[in-house]
């Protein structure tokens, strides 16, 4: 007989298992290591990122000596604005000036057709002749009469006749007289001449035109034009600031020197002083108006003179309200406003920004001037406010230093933009 071998007998199910458990067993290994490579990435991305502190433009706050000043829009108008109207209804027979010049009073102007006016003078005339010669009839039967009377030759009642007539007479001179005097007027009327002097207009009728029919027909307008006014409307708060910095100067609004601006931005060499301030307020508007006196002397352009200024023209007005001394003044650029309040960033000596509410005072140029919340020596920011947060550190940089980077960074930025270009090339 054979003997049996004491070596366990392997099957091959037994075989295949043990190879599959030892694939199993490296595959879990490779698993894991896996996971821990992927763990151990993960937690380097989680590792937080510490950035830099914002860069901000601050400016330290120093006490300064600012004039104040107001401005005001207003428009130049003349003192004397006279219409040239036909009084009396004709045709136009002369014009006998040239338009847009200066004229004196009692310069001809306008001639009318006075031909019907000439008439009705006669026929005036001839009814006051009349009216005369019928008086002195009356007269003369009163004298010849009262002695008569006296010696009772005559009725009384005849001598009572001839005093009534005499009255009579001496009415119908009178009214004579005035149809005399109505028929000159008219008659003058016809001859129209300037009645102030200044610079006339341009015609506002042609030769053979009718006038005065119905209502009396605008010719032509003459202006005032030295001196010459300039009316502004001022608002409440305005004027009561103005007010309010007179006080504290001692000064008086009329005795302010006003400087007129043009339209193209010059200035009137003449300086001007107010005239007139309105009793009242606007309820409407809320404004008060206000006007100023300007010099408009002759300015010689070549052989011919004119003045500069006329009426209609729009400016403004510069009124020197004195001097304030030793205030802060803040550029508007670094203000914020919510809910009317004001406020500004403030960066203190531990580089954090804080917002602080601040009371302004008027507005002097660009900047305004306050009246409480910040002290001498402090900095602001003056830009950059949207990266400030409150309490959080900032990188603080004068406005030189700004001005310096960015200089620095437009050499770079052209540098960056060549080789960019040269590459482009390259690859075409």
């Amino acid at each position: 007989m054979k003997k049996r071998s004491s070596e366990p007998i392997q099957s091959p199910e037994s075989s295949s298992g043990r190879l599959a458990g030892r694939r199993a067993r490296a595959l879990l290994a490779s698993l894991m290591a896996i996971a821990g490579a992927l763990t151990t990435t993960s937690c380097k991305d989680q590792t937080p990122v510490t950035l830099p502190p914002p860069a901000v433009v601050v400016r330290e706050i120093a006490p300064t000596n600012v004039p104040l000043h107001a401005e005001f829009i207003g428009q130049l108008d003349s003192p004397q604005n006279v219409e040239i109207r036909a009084r009396v209804e004709g045709f136009v027979d002369q014009m006998l000036f040239v338009e847009g010049t200066e004229v004196k009073a009692g310069d001809p102007l306008f001639k009318l057709d006075d031909k019907p006016y000439q008439e009705r003078l006669k026929a005036a005339k001839g009814m006051l002749a009349e009216a005369r010669a019928s008086l002195k009839k009356y007269e003369a039967d009163v004298a010849r009469l009262r002695p008569l009377a006296e010696k009772k030759a005559v009725p009384q009642q005849d001598l009572d006749n001839a005093l009534a007539a005499v009255e009579v007479g001496k009415a119908a001179v009178v009214s004579a007289q005035a149809r005399v005097d109505a028929a000159l007027l008219e008659l003058s009327y016809c001859d129209i001449r300037a009645p102030i002097a200044g610079l006339i207009g341009a015609k506002q009728v042609s030769l053979g035109d009718l006038v005065g029919k119905g209502t009396p027909t605008l010719m032509a307008t003459i202006s005032v034009l030295d001196p010459i006014w300039f009316y502004c409307s001022v608002s409440e708060v305005q004027y009561l600031r103005a007010e309010a910095e007179l006080r504290r100067t001692g000064k008086r609004v009329m005795e302010l020197p006003v400087t007129l601006l043009l339209a193209d931005g010059s200035e009137h060499p003449d300086k001007g002083r107010f005239v007139f301030l309105d009793r009242a307020v606007d309820t409407r508007t809320g404004t008060i108006r206000v006007r100023a006196e300007f010099a408009n002397p002759d300015v010689k352009a070549g052989e011919a003179t004119s003045k500069v200024l006329r009426p209609g023209m729009f400016g403004r007005i510069r009124v020197n309200l004195g001097e304030r001394e030793n205030v802060l003044l803040v550029p508007e650029r670094a203000l914020t406003e919510l809910q009317g309040i004001h406020f500004v960033w403030v960066v203190g000596v531990d580089n954090k920004a804080a917002r602080r509410p601040v009371k302004l005072g008027p507005q002097v140029g660009e900047g305004f001037i306050v009246l409480d919340g910040l002290k001498a020596g402090e900095r602001i920011i003056v830009e950059g406010l949207q990266k400030a947060r409150q309490d959080q550190l900032v990188q603080p940089m004068t406005e030189a230093q700004a001005a310096a980077v960015a200089a620095q960074a437009v050499p770079r930025a052209d540098a960056k933009k060549a080789k960019e270009g040269e590459a482009k090339r390259g690859k075409e």
